[in-house]
């Protein structure tokens, strides 16, 4: 398993996306948390993946990505604030590991690859969010994130279930 940054022109080749679609739509199926609940809405799913890979590619945000020396199996970003007095730090969103490849290290190699990439561009801190209730704090404690705030039940994964959304952040 290999991480790699994803150059802006490539952020627009039909194969990763096909792959990081792939993997997002069996990441949502599979449980995980990112953005929707199973059965995966493939065309949401792929609303907003065209949308995350044209900031890539006009040089916003930067993307990380993990390849099975086959295909990339697993994604994470770095997402570019929009102030000026927040140049010094970005949100890591949209991390995950297509379920294949989970349990054996990849989800560790990809953040590890994501905090090189930032600190390769100078930045100062990362953050991020969890939705509470899936353990995911102890997958990223070790990896040196720690809980800065809470908003409770700020996500909605179906009717009636409400999950507290948690910030965790770390120091580069």
């Amino acid at each position: 398993m290999k991480y790699l940054v994803a150059e802006p022109d490539e952020a627009l080749d039909p194969g990763v996306r096909a792959d990081l679609l792939d993997t997002w739509v069996a990441a949502t199926n599979a449980g995980g948390a990112v953005g929707y609940t199973a059965p995966a809405p493939v065309d949401a799913i792929a609303e907003n993946l065209d949308g995350a890979l044209g900031r890539v590619a006009a040089g916003l945000d930067l993307l990380g990505v993990l390849h099975n020396g086959e295909r990339y199996v697993g994604m994470g970003m770095l997402v570019t604030r929009a102030g000026a007095l927040q140049q010094h730090w970005r949100t890591v969103l949209r991390v995950m590991v297509h379920p294949e490849h989970q349990g054996n290290g990849a989800g560790r190699i990809l953040m590890e690859g994501l905090r090189g990439s930032a600190v390769d561009l100078g930045l100062e801190q990362l953050q991020l969010t969890i939705r509470d209730g899936l353990g995911l704090d102890k997958f990223y404690g070790p990896l040196g994130y720690r809980i800065v705030g809470r908003h409770p039940r700020a996500v909605r994964v179906a009717p009636g279930d409400y999950r507290d959304e948690v910030m965790l952040v770390q120091d580069l």
